[in-house]
């Protein structure tokens, strides 16, 4: 039942993920674009200059607002990797657990006994 909750959970993300990629793509460039203007900002000297930045700055902002909600994707590639990290965990076998003659877990007692 864990398996397949873990499936429809992936599924879910994983369309979730494909539905905003676009927006994720926007994201990524506009934050790009606002580095490499605020980089020519910063070398410009003439104001002319500066304002033509600042008002190239003020555009890209407003796209990278308008793409906000790619943040939704964001989240559910993480869950996405959440659930496949989840997934790959269960498929470690588990050891059974060892009787009290293990001498490594009773340590003290052995050492104990070696000491008598």
């Amino acid at each position: 039942m864990k398996k397949f909750l873990l499936f429809v959970g992936g599924l879910l993300a994983f369309f979730i993920l494909l539905a905003n990629l676009g927006p994720m793509i926007l994201l990524g460039l506009s934050i790009w674009l606002l580095y490499v203007i605020f980089k020519q900002f910063v070398k410009t000297d003439s104001t002319a200059g500066k304002i033509g930045w600042v008002i190239a700055g003020l555009i890209v902002i407003g796209i990278g607002l308008s793409n906000l909600y790619a943040v939704i994707g964001v989240a559910a590639a993480y869950a996405l990797y959440l659930i496949y990290k989840s997934w790959r965990n269960d498929d470690e076998p588990v050891e059974p657990v060892k009787g009290n003659n293990d001498p490594f877990q009773n340590f003290e007692r052995q050492w104990a006994e070696i000491n008598r």
